[in-house]
């Protein structure tokens, strides 16, 4: 009976030392394995071995604001931290309060463990110390329009102030920027001053495109009007030039048809067209309504003698 007894604490001891001798890790997580007390290797995720009671995995000591936790796991998955509003300095010395987001993931376990004694924590005053530094440098204006810039330099502040932690800082993300009350409605003020400022130049600028297009439009207008009047103008001289120059062809192939006919009844062609002018003047002087008294000069008579041999000339001409 005692040696049944025996045997199955035996079996049982052995039980318990091979169950505490495996260590069975999941994905994306990790223990440090110490032994007698010293830093001795990284568990892999899956099946691990190790010895009983000389090998122990590294409990892990956290501290909060309100409470301690222990643990021997660590998580090797992107993690994200929200950090509580704190208050801030711009350089124009107005007190804000920014909320920030902060994603980070442990890369090297052994460091993260032996290098930093709470890592939260640790990151977390980082991370607040670097936000004050970096926004005490802006003034609010920038602070509001420069989010990407304050981004980056957070990220670059801690991923090389916490590399010797094993952590990587992938980055930062500002969630809220909250100036005092007095200084947003004094901004509100501005900025629907800058907008009236705004519409009022858009105004100016339309009034002024306007007038200079109207200006264009009329000098376009006085453009296209001289030049109708210079091409009209240019149209009617060639007109009357070319009505000259046909009347002057008609009025010489006249004077040549006379002159030849006047040649064949031996009649003087010179006295001839003296004839017609004095006759066509006689017409001009005689035209109109009012009783005239026309006088003729005695040398006309001459003239008007020939009558009597342009009617012959006619007689002989049919």
């Amino acid at each position: 009976m005692n040696t049944l007894v025996i045997a199955g604490f035996i079996i049982a001891l052995v039980v318990v030392v091979i169950m505490a001798g495996v260590k069975v890790v999941p994905q994306s997580e990790t223990k440090v394995v110490e032994r007698l007390g010293k830093f001795h290797s990284v568990l892999q995720p899956g099946l691990n071995f190790i010895i009983p009671f000389i090998d122990k995995p590294k409990v892990i000591y956290t501290r909060t604001h309100t409470r301690i936790t222990t643990t021997s796991v660590i998580d090797l998955r992107e993690q994200v931290y929200d950090f509580p509003s704190q208050q801030v300095i711009t350089r124009d010395n107005v007190t804000t309060e920014i909320n920030a987001l902060l994603y980070f993931q442990i890369v090297d376990p052994k460091k993260s463990v032996y290098e930093i004694e709470n890592l939260p924590n640790a990151i977390e005053k980082l991370t607040q110390t670097s936000l004050r530094n970096v926004i005490g440098e802006l003034e609010l204006d920038e602070t509001l329009t420069s989010r990407d810039t304050i981004n980056a330099k957070l990220q670059a502040i801690l991923d090389d102030a916490t590399n010797k932690w094993g952590v990587k800082v992938n980055r930062v993300e500002l969630q809220d920027i909250t100036p005092p009350e007095s200084v947003r409605v004094a901004m509100e003020k501005q900025m629907q001053a800058e907008r009236n400022r705004r519409a009022e130049i858009l105004n100016a600028e339309g009034e002024k495109q306007s007038l200079i297009l109207r200006s264009e439009g009329q000098k376009m207008s006085q453009i296209n009007k001289a030049e109708a009047e210079k091409q009209a103008a240019i149209l009617k001289a060639e007109g009357e030039a070319r009505a000259q120059v046909l009347r002057a062809q008609a009025e010489a192939d006249a004077i040549r048809n006379v002159a030849e006919a006047v040649a064949q009844s031996q009649t003087d062609p010179a006295a001839y067209l003296l004839a017609q002018k004095y006759i066509e003047t006689l017409k001009t002087m005689t035209s109109g309504q009012d009783n005239k008294t026309v006088y003729i000069p005695y040398e006309a008579t001459s003239v008007l003698s020939s009558l009597g041999s342009i009617e012959q000339l006619f007689k002989s001409g049919k």
